[in-house]
């Protein structure tokens, strides 16, 4: 029986995360650290000024501010410390997480509209073309690039284009793709750009962290809803004090980031990353295609972060079973998570290899229970 269980792991996540990491990132949550000290500060201004490195090669116009909680905090931290009272959100949304967007700057007060594109089809320039044109009160625009809802890639570049041209502060949620796939935030014009510890970068869950254009993030000062995720004065402590975070932070989670992004460089970088993931899901599409399932999206707008796939056509089949059969074998993968058909999901990022999907379809394969 050919199976995927490691040593270390009793399976491999194939989750958009948590996700599963190498024996030397959870090796490095070994210590304690103390949030007050030189060494564990000076580790932080380090993957401070990594993450910039990682977003753009102008790296003075740019800063990293790490914030406490899930990537949802730090998306929320965003949403409600840069735009003012008097501004206007505008959400381009096609799925979960755009969805949460909204109603976090709805929950917060702020005037919002949302365009809606369905849960299969991306974000269109020609409807943000139309919706800042008729709205010049709009002041923000905000949307996910991954969305891990189906896997769907949204035309960042073509986007980003538009909202700069109507001179609008662009917030972009790159919470699946950052570290994963390529970019550079100078060139694309985002003011904001989200993420968190344990997606592409391949840490653990415990913090995310914003990528900010230090001009747009200066004008930020009082304008925060909340004080634990006033995302300005954060930036502000950890700029005149070296590192240090404002409230306890999660130091053996900032240690692993730390490790995992020395890993990352050792891989070559994201572009070596993102080739690794795109062989990761070329196998198992391939695969799997071959064996009768259909992936939910059509490969042009399929990212390399997660793959949605359709129920097969069997009264046989249940999730459940699926999953109870996977895991028994040493994976774990995802439900769907969309209401306009039955899917689920399979993740092609983490500590993950070809080697592992070509074992996650021999299992898959030879468990077609539903035939």
């Amino acid at each position: 029986m050919i199976t995927a269980i490691r040593q270390d792991n009793p399976y491999v996540l194939l989750t958009p995360g948590p996700l599963s990491t190498t024996p030397t990132v959870k090796g490095a949550m070994m210590r304690d650290w103390c949030t007050w000290d030189d060494d564990y500060n000076n580790l932080v201004q380090e993957v401070r000024q990594k993450l910039v490195s990682l977003a753009t090669p102008q790296t003075d116009d740019y800063t990293a501010v790490l914030m406490q909680g899930s990537g949802s905090f730090s998306v929320e931290s965003v949403i409600g410390s840069v735009i003012p009272k008097t501004g206007k959100l505008l959400v381009l949304v096609n799925g979960a997480y755009g969805q949460r967007i909204a109603q976090m700057a709805e929950v917060l007060g702020i005037a919002t509209t949302v365009v809606h594109f369905g849960e299969v089809s991306p974000a269109t320039c020609e409807d943000l073309e139309a919706t800042l044109e008729a709205d010049t009160s709009i002041t923000h625009v905000a949307f996910v690039h991954c969305e891990t809802t189906t896997g769907i890639l949204n035309p960042l570049a073509a986007l980003s284009e538009v909202v700069k041209r109507h001179d609008k502060v662009l917030i972009v949620d790159a919470m699946s793709s950052f570290g994963g796939v390529q970019m550079d935030v100078t060139e694309l014009g985002i003011d904001f750009l989200i993420s968190s510890a344990n997606k592409c970068i391949q840490g653990v869950p415990g913090f995310g962290f914003i990528v900010a254009k230090r001009t747009s993030l200066e004008v930020c000062a009082g304008q925060a809803r909340s004080v634990s995720l006033d995302l300005y004065d954060q930036w502000a402590t950890m700029e005149k004090q070296g590192g240090k975070w404002r409230f306890t932070s999660p130091t053996h989670v900032v240690r692993a980031f730390h490790q995992a992004l020395i890993e990352l460089e050792e891989e070559g970088g994201i572009a070596a990353r993102e080739e690794r993931y795109t062989l990761n899901q070329r196998i198992l599409v391939e695969v799997m295609e071959g064996l009768g399932l259909q992936t939910l999206l059509t490969r042009d707008v399929q990212s390399p972060i997660i793959t949605a796939f359709r129920y097969p056509d069997s009264s046989n089949f249940t999730f459940k079973e699926l999953y109870n059969r996977l895991k028994e074998e040493g994976f774990v993968i995802y439900p769907g998570k969309i209401s306009a058909a039955d899917t689920f999901r399979i993740g092609n990022i983490g500590d993950v290899h070809p080697a592992d999907m070509e074992r996650l379809v021999e299992v898959i394969a030879r468990n077609r229970f539903w035939v």
